[in-house]
């Protein structure tokens, strides 16, 4: 009987000794609770002192969470709708104050964080117009929303990480509307372009049939210059060959003319047989 006493007595005192220690890991966080009252929760990572049944632990999700928000609309600067698709990363900052007014929930942080960055994105955007938010002002926004969001989502216990704008979109509505001014925008600096290229072409045209007439111009005057410097230039040969022996040049002219008259099949002419043409045929014997 007193060896079972002194047993249990053991294994209740190692139970008491296993249960007075817990430990909080890396990516966690701590609340330790007094009869339902939180007396400390600042705990770094490793084993820690509780007493047991007295006191009772809570940990909590110390890593990064993504609250996805559905896609919103806001007013821009010119009072046009977009529709933006966010999302926020966030941790816990406070574990005390994140278990007081969120009850440690993720859900709950994430609908009353919801709540706060769009209320936060309601006023940016408003200040802003369709140009800027979509080409100029994204790192700007992001930089104003997180410093905006940060003391707000401070009195939840949350740290805000980063905010990001995934995309903008127009309203259908809106983008119709929209697309229809950019492709009139479009056809009408197409037309501007098909006009100058026409007013360009017919310059060209112009030109090139300008520089035609030139061309030919000069080439028919060379041509004639060269033409008549060959029928001086023949006419002189044929003048100092009729000066340095007529008679030769007489005959050859004369052969020349038989050759082009009877070189054809059934030519015929009628002269007179005392006719100069048949010179060399009636005189073969003189000199």
């Amino acid at each position: 009987m007193m060896d079972n006493r002194i047993v249990v007595s053991l294994g209740l005192v190692a139970l008491t000794f296993f249960l007075s220690f817990f430990t909080v890991g890396q990516t966690e966080k701590a609340i330790k609770f007094k009869f339902g009252q939180i007396q400390k929760s600042d705990y770094e990572p490793g084993p820690h002192f509780q007493i047991p049944f007295i006191n009772n632990i809570k940990k909590f999700d110390a890593r990064i969470q993504t609250m996805d928000s559905e896609p919103e609309r806001f007013l821009t600067l010119e009072k046009k709708n977009v529709l933006v698709d966010s999302f926020v990363k966030w941790r816990i900052g406070d574990v005390r104050k994140y278990y007081t007014v969120v009850s440690g929930n993720t859900d709950q942080a994430n609908s009353r964080l919801d709540q706060i960055t769009k209320d936060a994105f309601r006023g940016e955007f408003g200040k802003r117009n369709i140009k800027q938010l979509v080409s100029t002002d994204r790192e700007a926004i992001r930089e104003i929303l997180i410093k905006n969001l940060k003391p707000a989502a401070a009195e939840l216990g949350l740290e805000v990480v980063d905010v990001r704008v995934k995309r903008i979109d127009l309203p259908e509505e809106v983008s119709s509307s929209v697309f229809r001014r950019m492709e009139a925008e479009r056809e009408r600096v197409a037309r501007e372009f098909r006009s100058q290229g026409s007013e360009a072409a017919e310059k060209i045209r112009a030109d090139a049939d300008r520089q035609r007439v030139v061309t030919l111009a000069n080439s028919f005057k060379e041509a004639e210059t060269l033409r008549g410097e060959g029928d001086a230039k023949s006419a002189e040969i044929y003048a100092n060959s009729f000066g340095a022996d007529s008679e030769f040049f007489t005959f050859v002219r004369s052969m020349n003319a038989y050759k082009k008259t009877f070189s054809g099949s059934g030519s015929m002419m009628v002269l007179d047989s005392d006719s100069d043409f048949f010179k060399y045929f009636k005189n073969q014997g003189s000199k």
